[in-house]
């Protein structure tokens, strides 16, 4: 078997850890592995279906682009596992505890401060929440993006820890962050406690799962798979990796947790059918 060539976003120097330290692992278990860094995310989804890379560490943006453009160009792309922290999350939408919101349709007429422009959890996801609650960004109220780390899909939290920044300066009458980071941002000691209210949530949806491109045999994907399906929390040489990485175990990849993610791509023309990039004012 040719060895695995795997492609991941560079959002954090602990990326740089984290694969090096799950290399070493699978060549300990006789598969011939290696991984590439990319300083965004479009990239990696080119070079994936183009067959450039084996296999991709992708954001649930990235893996519907994957989709698309491997629909286009009529070849062959898999989920193969994600972490289990990957399924079943929600975003929320928060506002001052001291503040007159009280409801999503006072929103109307407001500023509501979101993350990057390609944030699927602080940005897309939940503006296609409140407009499906019936307020649409840019007509019935006004956003205000917090652009940071631009190109990496909003893992860089830094969009949402800004956003919730600008809710509590009273720049926006509300914030949208992922549930867990609403809830980091109040262990720094960004929000205090008690300062915010859930006004709405959205409904869950899965995030990055990592995808096998046309260029892998079905056979070294599956052995892949196996591989990282198979790692332990209990094994003391994998699990500071796995903290780093933020799971416990790897599960296997589903398709199922997208539909909501693709309606918002679709809403703002993010990506067209055929996964070109569509954004106006998008440059990773």
């Amino acid at each position: 078997m040719n060895g695995i060539v795997l492609g991941a976003v560079a959002y954090d120097p602990k990326v740089v850890t984290i694969w090096s330290g799950f290399r070493n692992w699978l060549l300990g278990r006789g598969l011939e592995f290696d991984f590439v860094l990319y300083s965004h995310y479009e990239r990696q989804a080119e070079d994936l279906v183009d067959g450039r890379i084996d296999v991709a560490w992708h954001s649930p943006l990235a893996w519907l682009r994957t989709r698309r453009l491997a629909a286009a160009a009529d070849v062959r792309v898999e989920p193969l596992v994600m972490r289990d922290t990957d399924q079943d999350l929600t975003s929320v939408v928060v506002v001052r505890s001291d503040g007159p919101v009280r409801s999503v349709a006072d929103l109307k007429g407001e500023t509501v401060a979101v993350g990057a422009v390609d944030s699927p959890q602080a940005t897309l996801l939940p503006l296609r929440h409140l407009r499906e609650r019936g307020l649409v960004a840019g007509d019935d109220f006004d956003v205000r993006r917090h652009d940071v780390g631009v190109g990496l899909h909003g893992d860089h939290v830094g969009g949402e820890r800004e956003a919730v920044r600008a809710l509590m300066a009273g720049e926006a009458a509300a914030a949208c962050v992922v549930d867990s980071h609403h809830l980091l941002f109040g262990e720094e000691g960004v929000l205090a406690p008690g300062s915010t209210r859930l006004l709405s949530r959205t409904p869950p949806y899965d995030h990055c799962v990592l995808a096998s491109g046309p260029s892998l045999d079905t056979a070294s994907a599956d052995r892949l798979a196996e591989s990282l399906l198979s790692m332990s929390y209990a094994d003391p040489e994998v699990r500071h990796l796995l903290d780093l990485e933020g799971l416990t175990r790897w599960l296997p990849g589903r398709e199922s947790g997208y539909a909501q993610l693709a309606a918002a791509v679709d809403d703002t023309g993010f990506y067209d059918a055929d996964g070109r990039v569509t954004a106006a004012g998008y440059r990773p």
